[in-house]
């Protein structure tokens, strides 16, 4: 294997180094670009009432296109060495498992969940996700598999990890590695970083578009991120014609939906894109993986 370059300034953690990933493409720089980036900085700017960055499912509810940007593919531009690509730190054949933290494992604990969507906002079911990271010391395991593994995205394109804000090292700052592949599609190697980090604005590699939302929550931190594949979703069968209306046309939880059914809630109309059981919390404006807006 090739020597690697460090991963930005500084001197790599005793384990190796790692090139990290810088964007090989210029990309347009978008209004949600510039939100993360002000928030990244620390400068107060207008947020969605939920306080939060916009996320890809928001993008999908309010484009008019049906057209969203796919997430940045990152590369370290500068080895041309295959397996050089994701840096000295990723192992192959992590272990399938959604939970990383080991018992004992010290580090704050974070839940990191969100949806993977191809360009015409159509949710992505059986996406590889592959995640490693540092430990709270700042080391990544080399010998064994701590704190890296695989899972899919299910049906609705979901994804949930659990596992510990990663401890920081010389020259970088705070970050999760992920691979996501769409079945038998290219693979986008990226990073992503958490807000408010005094490094984020002295690191090279950083990029404020891989941005996760993250909050504290019970002793814990929670964070959010949508994927967008630079790939076409199949967006399933035509919904039938006219479509099936469940009883009274309105959402309520505990019912069964099947692919074009339609509803009211708050004022607007909804078809159903996935067949599922309804529960608390999946209201059709908060999940466009299972609802679209109709005109």
């Amino acid at each position: 294997m090739t020597s690697a370059t460090p991963d930005g300034p500084g001197t790599a953690p005793a384990t190796g180094s790692d090139p990290g990933h810088a964007p090989t493409a210029v990309r347009r720089v978008s209004r949600k670009t510039l939100l993360r980036a002000a928030v990244a900085a620390g400068a107060a700017v207008p947020l969605p009432a939920t306080g939060s960055i916009a996320l890809a499912r928001d993008a999908a509810r309010a484009s008019t296109d049906r057209t969203l940007p796919p997430t940045p593919y990152c590369d370290d531009g500068d080895d041309p060495t295959p397996d050089q690509t994701e840096g000295p730190y990723f192992k192959p054949k992590s272990p399938l498992r959604t939970d990383l933290v080991t018992p004992g494992a010290p580090g704050t604990r974070l839940t990191v969940s969100g949806y993977v969507f191809g360009r015409n906002c159509v949710p992505l079911a059986g996406v590889l996700l592959d995640f490693w990271q540092a430990d709270d010391a700042g080391a990544y395991d080399m010998a064994g598999y701590r704190f890296r593994g695989h899972q899919f995205t299910d049906a609705t394109g979901a994804f949930t990890l659990r596992t510990i804000v990663p401890g920081l090292y010389p020259g970088r700052t705070r970050h999760l590695h992920v691979k996501a592949q769409a079945p038998g599609k290219p693979v986008l190697t990226t990073q992503l970083y958490f807000p408010g980090e005094p490094r984020n604005t002295t690191d090279a590699l950083f990029d404020p578009a891989l941005l996760m939302n993250v909050r504290d929550t019970g002793g814990g931190k929670e964070g959010t991120f949508d994927f967008v594949l630079d790939v076409d979703g199949d967006p399933g069968p035509d919904p039938t014609d006219p479509p099936t209306d469940p009883p009274g046309g309105t959402w309520a939880p505990g019912r069964s939906y099947a692919v074009g059914d339609r509803v009211a809630y708050g004022g607007g109309a909804y078809r159903c894109l996935q067949a599922h059981t309804s529960m608390a919390g999946w209201e059709p404006p908060d999940v466009p993986a299972l609802w679209r807006r109709e005109p």
